[in-house]
């Protein structure tokens, strides 16, 4: 079930971070974000990393609330 939780977490933390990076990148145009290569290492490391947050916190939480 701990697989199950870290799954939905991981998916949970990249759909959020998709979100940050919405917000983030609202004011770059298209061919910004196309041809800087800064921002693709910058930004997309973040995305990544807010996937493995979210997957950390929810076994944590599920070790927390249900484990024995």
């Amino acid at each position: 079930m701990v697989y199950v939780v870290g799954i939905v977490g991981f998916i949970g933390g990249f759909a959020l971070g998709q979100m940050v990076l919405y917000f983030l990148l609202r004011h770059k145009s298209t061919e910004e974000l196309l041809n800087d290569k800064g921002l693709k290492y910058t930004y997309g490391l973040l995305g990544w990393v807010l996937a493995g947050l979210g997957a950390y916190s929810f076994v944590s939480m599920y070790n927390l609330y249900f484990s024995s």
